[in-house]
Parts: structure tokens; C-alpha cells; sequence
């Protein structure tokens, strides 16, 4: 009868240990596959060269290393890699390597699919089928190292999490995966490095400032009234903005960490100066900076990048009210790679 096999990557080191320690073993065991899962990201256990074949089989036995699969990889013409993710179900989630001259950020999944609204993204025409584990979050970001390292020549810098889902609609299990990633045991990346960008849910919000994250926030705004924003991110009407603003003001008091808002401007929809003078209203209570991202279209009439003018107002308006502003050129639009182009299309 085939046994339901567990995944080894959901335990702990601590239940690790004692999973040998109840089998005849020593508990310094669970210290080196812990290593080997984590630090060596290893796939299969007979990669754990320094553990008996005997242990090894026993650990085939009991276990599954449910390891993703980069099913397929494409090459931007600017450098930029779109890996399409193949889970242990056989679900598929994107996920992205940006270089640049200075550094490579890694733009990783949170779910497939997703579980909000916003029309203007391409994830979010894909219904949510689950959450994805810490270890799949975490295998993301270790294919694109190894993929940073062989065509870029230097190891990951940075991670965002911009890619499909919302990451506060994961909690949980984001948090986990950071843990694992900045880790001295895991990979050992610096929390000041990593970005978790959301939609706004104001409770998760106030429930990261509790837990005292040390990872940057992002929030992906896009208007400052909310009956356009509720127009283009429908979620908005249940978390309006007076809401979005206390749990950032909460957020801020506690970590005392600029706030970054990311902000597409388009054509007829949030182009005018009224859209752009209550963005520095809404900026006004911390220290923020505005990242205005071109748009990506996704085969959809309405939403059209706006003209270069309307941009320029606001660079300008945000400059003179001392907010920093950087317009941020996509990546990687040859291959649907680019901010809100995910969607499985690969």
C-alpha cells in the first residue's frame, strides 16, 4: 500500500531532529538534511552525498522534496529571464530576473493566480487556484540566483514580490519564505534587500508593523481618490483609502520606514492634476517615494499608457512638494515579462 509521503520541507529543524533521534538515529542527522534542503537546495535525496544510503532510502521512504520545475525560460532582448514554474500539482506560476548594470532582482510569485480584482493586470484575469508553500516561494528565488550567477555573472541582490498574488493574502507563508531566504541557514540574503508590495490590505499592514519585519513595503496605489480607484481595483471599496492611509501611519510609527508607492498613470483615467494633487495629499504623513511605472498593456482598449505630458506634471508637482519620484521604464516586454504581464501566457 503507497504510503501519503510528507513533504520534508514542511518541518522544522527541530522535528527533523527528532524524527531521527525516534528512528535509531542521531538528532545531529536532522542538522544535515535541514542543511542540505535549505543552504544546498538540494532536489532529491540522493544528493545528500554525506548521509549513508541507508538513511537515505529511509528518508525516501517517509518523504517527498516537492522541488519546482522551471518548465520553461525565456530571454528578453534587455536581459531580463521569465521562468514559467512548474509546482508539484502541476500548476505553473512566473516568475522574473531583472538586471541591471548595478544589481539583479528576483520578481516572485506569491499565488497562482490571484486574489484580487484589478483590471488592469493580467494575474488577476486568472482565478486564484491556492497559496503558494514557503518552499516553493523560496525555490523562485534559488533558480534565479543560479540564473543570475550563469548569465549575468554575480549572485542575486534583490527580491520583490511583484510577481502574481497578493503576498498579504499569504502572509503566512511569505513570512516563512523570507525567513528561510534571509537566513543564515537558508540562503542569507539581507532583509533590507527584499521588497513585499501589496494592493493594500490595511489589516496586514498593521499585523507586519507588529511582528516587526525588517523587509521594505511597497504599495501599489495608482490613484489617491477612491472612486477612481475603486473603478480600476474594484478591492478598493472594501478597503478604501481612508483605511489603506491609518495602516500605513500605523506602519510608519512603528518601523519608521519610508513608504513606496507604485503608481501607473493612464490616459483619461488618473492623467489629470487634481489625480496627481491628492497623490501629495495621500503622500503627506511619512516619508514616501513614488516609483511611476510605464504600463504593460494586456490586449485591453481601456487602459492606454498616458502621454509623456501627464507624466511630466507629476514628476513635477511630487518634486516641489519634496517628494521623491522616479519613473521606472518596464523590463523584459518582448516576452510579457513586464510589471501586471503575468499570466501564464508562455
Amino acid at each position: 500500500m503507497e504510503i501519503n509521503k510528507k513533504d520534508i520541507r514542511a518541518l522544522t529543524k527541530e522535528q527533523l531532529r527528532e524524527f531521527f533521534v525516534k528512528n535509531g538515529d542521531k538528532a545531529f542527522r536532522g542538522n544535515q538534511v535541514y542543511e542540505w534542503l535549505w543552504q544546498k537546495s538540494a532536489h532529491t535525496f540522493g544528493d545528500m552525498s554525506n548521509i549513508s544510503k541507508e538513511t537515505r532510502q529511509m528518508l525516501e521512504d517517509n518523504f517527498v522534496i516537492n522541488h519546482i520545475k522551471v518548465d520553461q525560460m525565456q530571454r528578453s532582448n534587455d536581459g531580463t529571464i521569465k521562468n514559467a514554474v512548474r509546482l508539484h500539482d502541476d500548476l505553473i506560476v512566473e516568475s522574473v530576473l531583472i538586471p541591471t548594470k548595478t544589481r539583479t532582482t528576483a520578481c516572485v510569485s506569491s499565488q497562482v493566480g490571484c486574489s484580487l480584482d484589478c483590471k488592469f493586470c493580467a494575474t488577476a484575469r486568472l482565478k486564484r487556484m491556492r497559496n503558494l508553500n514557503p518552499d516553493e516561494i523560496y525555490d523562485q528565488v534559488v533558480a534565479i540566483d543560479n540564473e543570475s550567477r550563469l548569465y549575468h555573472s554575480r549572485p542575486l541582490s534583490n527580491i520583490v514580490f511583484m510577481g502574481m498574488g497578493e503576498p498579504l493574502m499569504n502572509y503566512n507563508n511569505v513570512i516563512k519564505a523570507i525567513d528561510k531566504i534571509t537566513s543564515p541557514e537558508g540562503l542569507g540574503m539581507s532583509p533590507k534587500r527584499i521588497v513585499v508590495s501589496t494592493s493594500g490590505v490595511p489589516k496586514m499592514i498593521k499585523k507586519m508593523a507588529d511582528d516587526d519585519v525588517k523587509f521594505k513595503l511597497a504599495v501599489s496605489l495608482h490613484s489617491a481618490i477612491d472612486e477612481v480607484r475603486t473603478s480600476i481595483m474594484p478591492f478598493n471599496a472594501t478597503f478604501p483609502l481612508n483605511d489603506l492611509r491609518e495602516a500605513l501611519q500605523y506602519w510608519y510609527a512603528k518601523t519608521k520606514n519610508r513608504i513606496t508607492y507604485e503608481y501607473v498613470v493612464w490616459d483619461g483615467i488618473n492623467d489629470k492634476r487634481k489625480d496627481v494633487d491628492a497623490l501629495v495629499e495621500f503622500c503627506k504623513f511619512a516619508p514616501s517615494k513614488v516609483n511611476i511605472i510605464e504600463y504593460n498593456p494586456i490586449d485591453d482598449g481601456k487602459f492606454q499608457q498616458a502621454q509623456s505630458k501627464a507624466i511630466d506634471m507629476y514628476v513635477a508637482v511630487l518634486e516641489s512638494n519634496h517628494i521623491t519620484v522616479t519613473v521606472r521604464r518596464s523590463r523584459g516586454k518582448d516576452i510579457d515579462a513586464a510589471c501586471g504581464q503575468l499570466a501564464n501566457k508562455t
